[in-house]
């Protein structure tokens, strides 16, 4: 597997998969109405340029044999979407690997990515928000050592969700 940095020239791209993977992971637990409400609101092409061009994100296309098999995308100083470690911390907002490409590692391997991109930047830990029905994920989480630290409320249409924000030191 290897990381491209995706550019603005591939903003239809990025929104393509951000819809396609979002759906793979939450549409059988979450109405038709609400995950349209999101993909109107959330990821509209305005929106997702918006956030692709601010200079504190960076989002990466995880490729697998030329294919594109998910996606990352991380928050540094005032992007990240809570004030929880913003001075030695970065957030990671999505990452997501394709239903078809997931149990072969790739998940492992785009998370330890993550972490070396954070070092990189000069960060000595990471945070994120995970959806508290998201067994899969929480699991995940737990098995990489991150710890949860709070909650906030994630939208989605008429239903407020609860995400468990997890963190780690490294």
């Amino acid at each position: 597997m290897h990381l491209k940095k995706i550019d603005v020239s591939q903003l239809h791209d990025l929104r393509d998969i951000s819809i396609l993977t979002f759906k793979e992971t939450f549409e059988d637990q979450n109405t038709p109405e609400n995950m349209q409400w999101y993909f109107e609101n959330t990821m509209n092409i305005d929106h997702i340029q918006e956030e692709l061009l601010n200079p504190d994100s960076s989002f990466y296309f995880a490729y697998n044999q030329n294919q594109t098999i998910g996606y990352l995308k991380l928050n540094f100083n005032n992007a990240q979407t809570e004030n929880v470690l913003k001075n030695n911390g970065f957030e990671i907002e999505r990452i997501y690997i394709k239903k078809e490409f997931q149990g072969n590692g790739f998940g492992s391997e785009l998370f330890s990515t993550a972490i070396n991109l954070g070092i990189k930047k000069g960060c000595n830990q990471l945070w994120l928000g995970v959806w508290e029905h998201n067994y899969k994920a929480l699991a995940f989480y737990k098995k990489k050592g991150l710890i949860a630290f709070d909650h906030h409320v994630f939208q989605l249409g008429d239903d407020p969700q609860t995400d468990i924000l997890m963190y780690l030191k490294f």
